[in-house]
């Protein structure tokens, strides 16, 4: 397995427990205060455990190479895993907004409150941290799983900052209302980001094309190595997982010979390859006639 694919799957399987150790100081910390908002906090760290475990499972299957049934690799599995988490965040969203609607109408106030949230101060600090390590190698490695990780778990850290302020407030002001309203606030977070993860994941099952700038590279290395090409059209990408996918038609002089044509084809894959991280190339031979206008040119 090769080392990116191997770090790529190592901090997947660490998210595992450290999210159960998360999980379970945040209980802690409900069980200790009898807080709405806490339990909320609480209960959204379920979901950060049961996503991932689905992304370590995501990225091993990802990480399979092509065979005849996936000749093009497995590697749309990561998104199936991001989805997954999206949906699992509303669920929990729908969670809260159902115990917070019964602490508005029967507000209880908190017990032990410094204990309770210092613990879960401690475990928001273990979750940022954990969040930037995951959303740079989600970044690095091109992992749509590991960033939509990350990301939940950086919403949960403001999530729970957020309670934490709101609970010092309503304990200073003795207003035991505000516990639940802030787990309604807590919800509305929660169901925002998991939209956002279900967007991108969306996106990449649906084919989407690569980053405008990484195609930008694409023409100009095109550009740059075609010699003796005439033209270069029909450019497409896709992205699925950490591979991206480029497919265009390169017209040649009709009279020029199949080693010739593919010489070139070589060194424009072989430039692409070194240039663009993880990306597939596809590359159609045309005689001279079939140029277009709208096409790249070459000569």
């Amino acid at each position: 397995m090769p080392d990116r694919a191997r770090t790529v799957r190592r901090l997947a399987f660490w998210s595992i427990p450290l999210a159960l150790g998360v999980m379970a100081l945040k209980f802690v910390a409900w069980f200790l205060t009898g807080s709405i908002a806490l339990y909320s906090d609480a209960l959204e760290s379920t979901v950060n455990v049961i996503a991932a475990l689905a992304a370590f499972i995501a990225i091993g299957y990802a990480q399979k190479p092509a065979d005849t049934g996936h000749p093009y690799g497995h590697h749309k599995a990561e998104y199936f895993s991001a989805v997954l988490e999206g949906v699992l965040i509303v669920v929990a969203a729908l969670l809260i907004v159902h115990e917070a609607i019964g602490g508005l109408i029967a507000p209880m106030q908190i017990e032990a409150p410094a204990l309770g949230l210092a613990i879960n101060g401690s475990a928001a600090v273990i979750n940022g941290i954990w969040a930037f390590v995951l959303i740079r190698a989600g970044r690095r490695y091109r992992s749509p799983a590991l960033s939509a990780d990350g990301h939940h778990i950086l919403s949960d850290v403001v999530t729970s900052v957020g309670v934490i302020a709101g609970l010092i407030l309503a304990i200073m002001f003795d207003q035991p209302r505000l516990d639940p309203l802030l787990a309604l606030i807590v919800a509305i977070n929660v169901l925002w980001q998991g939209s956002k993860v279900i967007s991108a994941s969306v996106g990449g099952l649906m084919d989407q094309a690569i980053d405008p700038a990484d195609e930008i590279r694409i023409h100009e290395i095109i550009k740059a190595e075609a010699d003796g090409a005439i033209e270069a059209h029909d450019i497409k990408t896709r992205m699925a997982g950490q591979v991206s996918f480029v497919e265009f038609h390169l017209v040649v002089d009709g009279g020029m010979t199949v080693e010739q044509s593919h010489t070139i084809c070589d060194r424009l894959e072989a430039a692409l390859k070194r240039e663009v991280d993880g990306i597939q190339v596809i590359i159609h031979v045309e005689p001279g006639h079939k140029a277009k206008e709208e096409g790249v040119q070459l000569g």
